[in-house]
């Protein structure tokens, strides 16, 4: 008997149509696969290669770093100054006859004249005396030049204890970290214990929700410090123009183990009357006095070698004009002076006068600002040292305190709000401790960052 074949019972061939579709579904999946079970990179950064980073990276710098090119063009554009003038000149043009109303309207009399006139000319002038303008207004550029390299040495400043900043932030929110997994392990333990108890009728359930209100609490406060880590590590992505879909994780290593080498206070004084603002304010005086030099030249004439040389058609030296092209060249030396400056210059150094003194003015102001500054630093560094004895101890005796009542505690000799305060009283006095050597390090920064030591 024999049995009916069906397409499954024979060797059934695909399309290549079908099997290339199969094939690049397959890559397909594989690759986001792949793509899903890859890690993100993540970036180790310590604080020095951060601080590095941002010389080359950050954006304000490299704001900074432009207008100080502006201003190096702006000193070559002044110099072209000194340069000579060079004008070319050409016309052409169709005349028509001259006609001339010798009695009225009525009487006119018309000469023919040669109906086209062309001319080709150059001229030069170059500057032999202004009065001192010309020099000053370079001068001035250049002064402008040097405020400006200036500036990019304040702002890389600026960033750089921005960065510090941040980094210090993180640094302690990650120490505030590990003290909260601490905790919460303690508090689960602890819960798990309360929980004994009331099994055996010891304690009431009351105890029990207030320990399992602490544990939510410590849990509501680890959410917060995470996200918190976040941002500012998103805010360190920013300023050093690092990739925000790459992670970020600080390198602390050996970052509190720097011993703090603290100058006197006399010693930072002295070193802040160099710092970049003082010496700012310093070069917009003398460019005020620099200002008032070029409105004080408004007094002197202007004195200026020229040449000229042109062709021209017709000859119109004569009258009836010549139909010949020629040529006629002149060179000499001309004088200007602008007679109102007698009187309009006067109101203009005056102002001159006024801007620099309100310059001075200014210089001192900011002068204040810094020593102002530096002494509220140093004061808050002094501060800080002598606080972090004070909070290591308190770290000790808040250990101590919670181990004697967490043994009073087990021993039903302590309520769980009492075993509660004395475990956030170590939180507390943990971070307390971890957080004076860190803001020290921060304090130390600053101060140096407001004397340019840094």
């Amino acid at each position: 008997m024999r049995l009916p074949v069906h397409s499954a019972d024979i060797g059934y061939v695909p399309s290549r149509h079908f099997v290339f579709c199969l094939v690049s579904t397959y890559l397909v999946c594989f690759t986001l696969k792949c793509a899903q079970a890859q890690p993100p990179k993540v970036n180790r950064l310590s604080l020095q290669q951060a601080l590095a980073l941002s010389v080359t990276a950050n954006k304000t710098i490299e704001k900074a770093r432009i207008e100080t090119d502006i201003a190096e063009e702006d000193v070559r554009e002044k110099q072209e100054l000194k340069l000579p003038e060079i004008d070319f000149h050409s016309a052409y043009a169709q005349i028509t006859n001259l006609t001339e109303f010798r009695h009225g309207l009525g009487d006119k009399v018309i000469t023919h004249t040669i109906p086209v006139i062309a001319d080709v000319t150059t001229a030069t002038k170059m500057p032999l005396y202004s009065g001192g303008r010309i020099k000053h207004t370079i001068l001035r550029a250049e002064q402008a030049q040097e405020v400006a390299g200036m500036n990019l040495g304040k702002t890389i400043n600026d960033v750089r204890i921005d960065v510090i900043g941040i980094f210090l932030r993180i640094y302690k929110m990650m120490e505030l970290q590990k003290l909260i997994l601490e905790n919460i392990n303690e508090e689960q333990d602890r819960l798990k214990e309360v929980k004994a108890f009331k099994a055996h009728g010891t304690v009431t359930k009351n105890e029990v929700l207030r320990a399992e209100l602490q544990l939510s609490d410590m849990q509501l406060t680890l959410m917060t410090n995470k996200r918190n880590i976040a941002i500012g590590a998103h805010d360190l992505q920013t300023i050093l123009q690092l990739d925000e879909n790459e992670a970020l994780e600080i390198d602390t290593t050996g970052l509190l183990a720097t011993p703090l080498n603290v100058l006197s206070q006399e010693a930072y004084a002295q070193a802040s009357l160099k710092k970049e603002e003082i010496r700012m304010a310093q070069q917009e005086e003398a460019i005020r006095q620099t200002e008032r030099k070029i409105v004080k030249g408004n007094y002197y004439p202007t004195i200026n070698l020229f040449a000229a040389y042109a062709f021209n058609y017709p000859n119109y030296m004569f009258f009836p004009p010549d139909p010949y092209l020629y040529t006629l060249g002149r060179v000499g030396i001309e004088a200007t002076f602008n007679i109102s400056s007698l009187y309009k210059n006067k109101t203009r150094m005056h102002l001159a006068d006024k801007r620099i003194q309100q310059q001075q003015v200014q210089t001192e102001i900011v002068k204040n600002a810094v020593s102002d500054d530096v002494f509220r630093k140093y004061m808050q560094l002094e501060d800080i040292r002598d606080k972090i004895a004070v909070t290591e101890k308190a770290s000790s005796q808040a250990s101590e305190n919670y181990r004697i009542v967490r043994v009073k505690y087990l021993n039903q000799l302590a309520l769980i709000t009492e075993m509660i305060d004395a475990d956030n009283a170590l939180l507390q006095a943990r971070f307390n401790a971890v957080s004076a050597r860190i803001d020290a390090v921060m304090k130390l920064y600053e101060l140096n960052h407001a004397s340019g030591l840094l």
